[in-house]
């Protein structure tokens, strides 16, 4: 006869008073051996027990474990690729309201990755992948280099174009020519002879160091010098290289920042899709420096995408490529079978996205999250859970499900590094947000006819229309979300939460949460809709939802 729960706290009671001196794995230990069960439910029971009705994130709960550590101790690190590895979980997504490049430096910084739409011109995508790179290094091995005849208001241009404004000057106006000064933002901030040469600025009392000066030397010589910039020689004092104090300044703030581990250059990420055309694009974007490629698909199970990852990966075998969108072990299989460095899962759960309920097609996120990456866990592919995530429990809930990173779009959409201006609506403050799929993202993409930038611009909704449809058939909508600030205060606080969660599992790091879940250590609870309610804000007239400062 099973016992009621009543008997069963009765029996667990019974047995924990019969020992003394008990620590939570012996105790764990007598209540498996004597009792046989633990509370709740292992991953695939939760699983399977909405097999004939998919499970999404709002559908359970984990259970709490036992606190041992405190909230700092939790590792966030994690694989976004088979060889690339970042501080902390989060992907910004490649829509056009949602990642250029200052959200993907700012996302680098705090130790994510922000990937870059595609719903642009070639040139644009590469210029952006080219200021992420040379937004933050170690030595700048290819450093804007002026020669004696550059002029002021040349320089000045330069400062515009690039967002800094410290430039060496050579003998030849190139790397590895004598250098013979620096020009800096206050040489020519307010010098109103534009057409004078920048000798007639640049300073020429400067401090050096030799070639062959670890980083950790140069930037002591750095730290103590009063420049912006340290300049490295060789011994017939031509310019090899450069070091620069804003980027020390940076390395300080931002401990957790994503960036490859020769060049200390932040890790950049950008999306294509699977044209012809696309060859091109990638052409241009690995020429700027990108690192990881995401073949933008709505549905990557096809023949198109995994000959362009073959194609990837034989011409360009230092590229890292992530394959998707894919719900299915099926799907991911193909994915995988041709050369794929990681995957993401997600069709029809992001917030403007209606996929599917216009094509019947697609899954539950945790459901699909949960197939797909222990299927691709087996060869050691990583997965990204893209979509479905409104708040910090859903990202512990991707995670939990097998996930690696995940990716967030609408989340994200309303900070001040996300494209797009500000607007007021209803009295509040708001910025522009879409789907790729929705009809406006498409009319955007084929506004200039047939032009080659208009050809370029096309490939961005390229994952939803051919271009010789005649009707586009909308696989997403156009709205606003509310203004968050700027994402280096949003971002920690993701992570605080991130981490306080962790602690209330007893989890340590991201690796023993998949551990811990795939050998039924971590425990779930189903949720009926009346258990949803009860934990979300109710019974108030009314309430602040501030949450965090």
């Amino acid at each position: 006869m099973p016992l009621t729960n009543g008997d069963a706290h009765h029996t667990r009671t019974q047995i924990l008073s019969k020992q003394k001196n008990l620590d939570y794995t012996k105790a764990l230990e007598i209540l498996d051996s004597e009792y046989k069960t633990r509370d709740g439910l292992d991953v695939r029971s939760l699983v399977d027990s909405r097999e004939n009705g998919g499970l999404t994130y709002n559908d359970f709960l984990v259970l709490p474990g036992y606190i041992g550590f405190a909230a700092s101790a939790v590792s966030l690190e994690t694989p976004v690729t088979k060889r690339i590895t970042l501080k902390a979980p989060l992907l910004s997504s490649p829509m056009d309201t949602v990642t250029e490049h200052s959200m993907a430096i700012h996302m680098a910084l705090l130790g994510g990755l922000g990937v870059i739409h595609h719903n642009c011109s070639a040139e644009d995508q590469a210029e952006m992948v080219r200021k992420v790179k040379r937004f933050e290094n170690g030595f700048i091995l290819d450093p804007v280099v002026l020669s004696p005849t550059t002029t002021v208001g040349e320089a000045k241009e330069l400062k515009e174009k690039w967002g800094f404004g410290g430039f060496p000057v050579t003998e030849k106006g190139t790397l590895r020519s004598k250098l013979v000064g620096m020009v800096t933002n206050r040489d020519i901030q307010f010098y109103a002879e534009v057409d004078d040469p920048v000798t007639k600025v640049m300073s020429t009392d400067l401090v050096t160091a030799p070639s062959g000066t670890d980083l950790n030397e140069a930037n002591a010589v750095l730290s103590k010098s009063k420049k912006g910039k340290l300049p490295i020689v060789d011994e017939h004092g031509n310019l090899i290289s450069l070091l620069s104090r804003s980027d020390l300044m940076k390395n300080l703030h931002y401990p957790l920042a994503s960036k490859r581990p020769h060049s200390k250059q932040l890790i950049c990420a950008a999306a294509i899709g699977t044209r012809p055309d696309d060859k091109r694009r990638l052409q241009l974007l690995v020429e700027a420096g990108l690192d990881i490629v995401i073949l933008d698909s709505s549905q990557g199970n096809s023949i198109y995408q995994i000959e362009m990852i073959k194609y990837i990966k034989e011409k360009y075998p230092e590229l890292d490529v992530i394959g998707g969108n894919v719900v299915t072990r099926e799907q991911a299989a193909s994915l995988i079978a041709a050369g794929a460095d990681g995957l993401r899962i997600g069709m029809g759960s992001g917030s403007a996205c209606i996929t599917q309920e216009v094509m019947a097609v697609g899954r539950p996120q945790a459901a699909a999250v949960f197939n797909v990456s222990s299927f691709a866990a087996r060869f050691g592919v990583p997965c990204i859970a893209d979509g479905g995530i409104q708040n910090v429990g859903h990202i512990v809930k991707g995670l939990a499900m097998g996930a690696s990173t995940v990716m967030m779009g609408g989340l994200l959409a309303g900070t001040t590094e996300s494209p797009g201006e500000y607007f007021v609506r209803d009295g509040k403050l708001v910025k522009a947000y879409r789907g790729m799929g929705s009809i406006d993202a498409m009319e955007d993409s084929r506004a200039s006819g047939s032009s080659k930038d208009a050809k370029a611009k096309s490939a961005g909704t390229a994952r939803y229309f051919s271009e010789g449809d005649r009707v586009l058939v909308a696989q997403g909508v156009s709205g606003s979300v509310l203004d968050r600030g700027s994402i280096t205060k949003f971002v920690p606080y993701l992570i605080a939460g991130l981490m306080h969660s962790f602690q209330d599992m007893g989890i340590q790091s991201l690796s023993q949460l998949h551990e811990d879940v795939l050998e039924g250590k971590v425990r779930f609870e189903l949720r009926t809709a009346s258990a949803q309610a009860e934990g979300n804000v109710h019974g108030l007239a009314s309430y602040d939802k501030k949450l965090y400062s």
